[in-house]
């Protein structure tokens, strides 16, 4: 039997059964650097409320010895130790080996190619804790931890309360940390290695950053940035929520192998991929402040108050992720952050909302590997979202008000989503029953448009809307621009809302203006040609950005060609002047062409976009990004040329260059062996696996696919990369076969945790060479598939479905 997921049921009846007093955890880690093995001794004090009674602690690693109350257990089966005839109080001690530290969950050993030094992270969200020591591993069961870890005397320990006592040994070093205050299992941490650390006091805390050695000049680069952001985070969050990080040290590890960042209490675990090796664009700069405060926000909202069980994993990741685009905003240079929420994250969330993998931001969860399906989309950027509409609903001062009692009333506890309506309820006086229905507890995404009869407009919902309040922007001609005249604030309650105060001679209506609400717009068919031609002419970047994105649902829903669509990004790309949706703009112009448009207009739009990219460069301060879109569109021998000369010694777009001629046929072998041999980059070699994925060559592609899909070498983060120039448009008849493989690995694509299914599902899904029959097929292999492949496959298949109707269509 495999391990089996912890239910619902199961949790409930559990947390009415014990409550854990502490948690004694002593790990080994001196088998790694020539070993697998991560050695671990649980030690767990726990009451019970009805003795006699039974239950199971989770241990999905291989169990050496276990005790209770002293008295030897059986080692049990599926992840699950059985505990008969609890007493009162109980002692539990198991004593456990994890071998798979390469492949397997919870725990990763990654070893540096460039020095051969080698690291661990462990990152437990959902329930990875059990895959390394036996614990109680749900939510609801917080309890303090006390780590001892013993690692090889060269290396650095990291965990949640820092400040540790060590010890020198043979050989080794015994790291004692303090107790951390009550946390869910999943919120704990030990990561080590020979680690470059850079530490700073900062408003009474004690700041760290680490990071592998071969990284220590990129990280020395980036500090003085990730501490500002840091200081200006805890800063604000300690304001907006009445209560001050509780703790003095706050720690970041950036390793390697890691996918995204994880929110552990006092010790966020990152990917070292967010440490760019070329100098980062102001995108991925922006990029780095909202995952930096989205992570930071996770200490309030996840570890100082803890939901009671997944269906409320919004209160975790929907507020984390609202919370760094307000921070970011609110206190950081990155003031265009709602801006790129819109253009990143949003766009896709409508997407999902409309397709056959769409959910209700809250939604009952049986159990946590449904759990785990739901770290998507609808969780975040549209969670993120519809409380930015709750912010707008209630007022900002009446939110402030209600986090502030929120937080002081079940700080180290637990929540439920009425808990969180309640307090804001109470701040503003709304009663919230109805918004939290509507909004938490319902999927999809309202629809308006405006009807306009002389002087008089009234927005109209396609159906019944959800209660919110929105703008609407009148803007007239001022020279070649466009401007603000007036905005207006309308409460939604019924499909027809009159909208008074609007200026009479406006030539364009702008609904949604400032971007308040989760909802889409149309425009009537009189002013449907108007919103392409003036989106360019709108005077801010939301405003352009809610137009753009209107724009492009009209592209993803069929109401609007390629051709019309990307050309209308491409004028706003002209006109922007928020550096900060430069490159998000870029890309999805470079999208459309590459994978909305017909085969037939591939080349021009694609000539298009390289165009544009070729006008940019002119302006210092967006030439990298718009060299690096050359790059991707480059289709002219003369294009080629003319960035080699541009590259000089700019590593990072020499490979870029070289992916772009590897896919045009072109002989590259020895040149990308060459650069390889000079990039100080210890992942060079990635690049170079980039170059060989592009390559209309039959070895090329089995070597690739072999690497990526097959041995799982490609490191979560780097995924995306190679997929990208592996799917390329006109290279057909040698990409069919990894179509049919594809379907033939989904069975096996959930091995490695949740984030990496996630990441090969998505990724590794065929854009070319398939059909509509393909993509039925593909739903069809989906559903004997663990909940998080499922879902992820079912949203994919449908994005690329609508990719697969507009090129039909444009055609």
């Amino acid at each position: 039997m495999g391990i089996r997921s912890l239910t619902r049921t199961e949790a409930e009846r559990r947390a009415a059964l014990i409550a854990v007093e502490r948690y004694d955890v002593d790990v080994d880690l001196t088998a790694l650097p020539d070993g697998p093995e991560v050695r671990s001794v649980s030690t767990v004090a726990f009451t019970c409320r009805e003795p006699g009674a039974e239950t199971f602690v989770d241990c999905a690693a291989r169990v050496l010895s276990a005790t209770l109350n002293g008295v030897a257990l059986a080692p049990g089966e599926d992840g699950r130790i059985p505990l008969h005839g609890l007493v009162g109080h109980n002692v539990l001690r198991v004593e456990s080996v994890q071998a798979d530290t390469t492949s397997g969950e919870g725990v990763h050993k990654a070893t540096d190619p460039a020095d051969g030094e080698v690291y661990v992270w462990m990152s437990f969200e959902p329930d990875g804790a059990r895959f390394v020591w036996a614990c109680f591993d749900q939510p609801d069961l917080k309890a303090p931890h006390a780590f001892t870890v013993t690692a090889p005397a060269a290396w650095t320990v990291t965990s949640n309360s820092g400040d540790a006592r060590v010890e020198e040994l043979d050989a080794a070093r015994r790291w004692t940390f303090p107790d951390t205050p009550p946390l869910s299992t999943y919120n704990t941490v030990v990561n080590a290695g020979p680690f470059h650390e850079v530490r700073r006091e900062a408003d009474g805390h004690n700041l760290g950053l680490y990071t592998r050695r071969s990284l220590a000049e990129v990280l020395d680069r980036d500090a003085d940035e990730i501490f500002t952001l840091t200081r200006q985070g805890l800063a604000f969050y300690a304001e907006a929520f009445a209560m001050p990080f509780p703790q003095r040290r706050y720690d970041q590890v950036f390793v390697p192998d890691f996918g995204g960042a994880m929110e552990n209490y006092g010790c966020v675990t990152w990917s070292d991929a967010f440490l760019r090796r070329a100098a980062p664009t102001p995108a991925e700069h922006g990029l780095l402040a909202r995952v930096l405060l989205h992570e930071m926000a996770h200490m309030w909202f996840g570890n100082i108050v803890t939901m009671r069980w997944w269906d409320d994993l919004w209160l975790n990741e929907a507020f984390a992720e609202f919370a760094c685009h307000w921070a970011a905003e609110r206190a950081t240079r990155h003031t265009d952050a709602w801006a790129s929420h819109l253009m990143i994250g949003k766009i896709r969330a409508y997407l999902a909302d409309q397709g056959p993998a769409t959910h209700p931001i809250h939604q009952p969860i049986h159990d946590v590997a449904q759990a785990a399906s739901i770290f998507d989309n609808i969780t975040y950027p549209k969670g993120a979202s519809v409380l930015q509409q709750l912010k707008t609903y209630v007022g900002e001062e009446h939110f402030r008000a209600g986090m502030a009692a929120y937080f002081a009333r079940h700080a180290w506890d637990n929540t439920t989503l009425r808990d969180l309506t309640d307090a804001l309820s109470e701040a503003s006086g709304r009663d919230l029953d109805t918004w939290r229905t509507a909004w938490l507890e319902t999927a999809g995404a309202d629809r308006f448009a405006l009807e306009r009869d002389g002087d008089s407009v009234t927005l109209v919902a396609a159906g019944s809307p959800r209660p919110q309040v929105l703008a609407v922007g009148a803007y007239a001609r001022n020279g070649a621009a466009l401007e603000r005249r007036a905005l207006v604030r309308v409460e939604v309650t019924q499909p027809r809302t009159a909208v008074t105060g609007l200026s009479p001679g406006a030539e364009v209506l702008l609904i949604n203006d400032d971007d308040l609400t989760f909802a889409t717009s149309r425009p009537d068919p009189t002013t449907r040609d108007a919103l392409f031609r003036t989106a360019a002419r709108l005077p801010t970047a939301i405003s352009r950005g809610v137009a753009a994105a209107t724009v492009w649902d009209m592209l993803t829903t069929g109401e609007a060609t390629a051709a019309e669509a990307g050309r209308c990004l491409l004028s706003v790309l002209a006109a922007e002047t928020s550096d900060a949706v430069i490159e998000p703009y870029l890309n999805l112009a470079a999208n459309i062409a590459e994978l909305w448009a017909p085969p037939a207009d591939r080349v021009a739009l694609s000539a298009e976009v390289a165009a544009a990219c070729r006008s940019l460069a002119t302006d210092p301060g967006r030439r990298q990004v718009a060299l690096r879109g050359l790059a991707r569109t480059a289709t002219t021998a003369d294009d080629l040329a003319w960035l080699r000369r541009q590259a000089g010694d700019d590593v990072d777009l020499h490979w870029r260059v070289l992916v772009r001629e590897a896919e045009l046929g072109g002989d590259i072998t020895a040149e990308s062996g060459t650069l390889l041999a000079r990039d100080p980059d210890p992942d060079a070699w990635i690049r170079a696996l980039t170059v060989r994925a592009a390559l209309p060559d039959a070895a090329s592609k089995a070597e690739v696919w072999q690497r990526m899909a097959v041995d799982r070498t490609v490191p979560v983060n780097s995924v995306g990369l190679v997929t990208a120039a592996f799917w390329r448009p006109g290279q057909d008849a040698l990409l069919a076969p990894y179509a049919e493989r594809y379907l033939e690995a989904i069975p096996k694509l959930h091995q490695g945790g949740m984030i990496l299914a996630a990441s090969c599902t998505y990724r590794l899904f065929p854009l070319h060479a398939i059909d509509a029959t393909y993509i039925e097929r593909a739903r069809q292999a989906s559903q004997e598939a663990v909940p998080v492949v499922r879902l992820t496959l079912l949203e994919r298949s449908d994005e690329v479905s609508r990719m697969l109707r507009a090129r039909d269509r444009s055609a």
